[in-house]
């Protein structure tokens, strides 16, 4: 902690937040019943993966100090902006946000978007390939990426140093996702500079993967992804996926979303992952 803890302020500042929010604003129906303004206490909990009392307690100014973690995960909730986030940290006493905390802060504009996108195969990517949200038919289709911290949390990474996280491609897809991305990682070292998250990343993946050494000294950039993924899912076997990217320029985050041709078997396999969510394949594989 380097800064005062403004208990005082901090419940003011989440009341005048959570007042201004309405439900159509996170997804939610307005219903019959709402007689105040904005959400309820317990709607902003469960945005925010918290007890309702215990937000409650930080609304009174009778509550502990948070830790980074919840009050990262409190502005996602609240859907606040990057300036809104920031004296949130500051009333909860921290100076201000650690740079690896802002990079996982979700725009607003794209929480909204993902509000909207509850039924569909979305996700939400920061700059160096870290998954910072995804809806549950994501999850059902590549399992859940947002646990991950360190250098494990950009896909990069994973794809050169942990086997395991190819699983869910398709084999004749390996080849090219590796050139594609050495060639990003490449563009965002030259973009960002020495000493920048991305070369950090760059330099950790060169004395540790061989694999990508090897290609880091091809020098290949431009490379994209191609719009059709291949996939391989444990229970439902093999798709073809159209993946749609939309960019997020200010902060560098991108939207991921997935669909496949009506009426082919992709189709119906998506659907399935769907509508029957990551429990039953949890089951399944347990």
């Amino acid at each position: 902690m380097d800064h005062t803890f403004d208990r005082s302020s901090l419940g003011a500042f989440l009341r005048t937040r959570r007042t201004a929010l309405q439900p159509e604003d996170v997804g939610l129906r307005r219903g019959q019943r709402r007689r105040a303004p904005g959400l309820r206490r317990e709607e902003v909990a469960e945005l925010c993966t918290m007890s309702a009392d215990y937000f409650a307690r930080l609304e009174r100014g009778d509550g502990p100090q948070p830790s980074e973690q919840m009050i990262a995960a409190i502005a996602r909730g609240l859907r606040l902006t990057p300036d809104e986030r920031d004296h949130l940290f500051l009333l909860a006493g921290y100076r201000t946000a650690r740079r690896d905390v802002r990079l996982q802060h979700v725009s607003p504009g794209l929480m909204r978007v993902m509000d909207g996108l509850a039924g569909t195969t979305a996700q939400v990517m920061g700059p160096l390939g870290e998954t910072l949200l995804q809806t549950p038919s994501a999850v059902a289709l590549l399992g859940d990426q947002t646990h991950y911290s360190g250098n494990a949390r950009s896909a990069t990474y994973r794809w050169f140093t942990d086997p395991d996280s190819r699983g869910r491609y398709h084999p004749e897809q390996y080849a090219d996702n590796s050139r594609i991305n050495v060639a990003l990682l490449r563009a965002a070292v030259t973009r960002d500079g020495p000493g920048s998250p991305s070369a950090d990343l760059a330099d950790v993946l060169l004395r540790t993967s061989d694999e990508f050494a090897r290609l880091w000294e091809r020098h290949e950039v431009g490379l994209r992804w191609s719009e059709t993924k291949r996939f391989v899912h444990p229970q439902v076997g093999e798709l073809e996926l159209y993946c749609q990217l939309l960019l997020e320029p200010d902060q560098g985050q991108s939207l991921l979303i997935f669909t496949a041709t009506p009426g082919t078997e992709s189709h119906e396999k998506l659907a399935l992952l769907t509508v029957l969510g990551t429990d039953h394949f949890t089951a399944a594989t347990d």
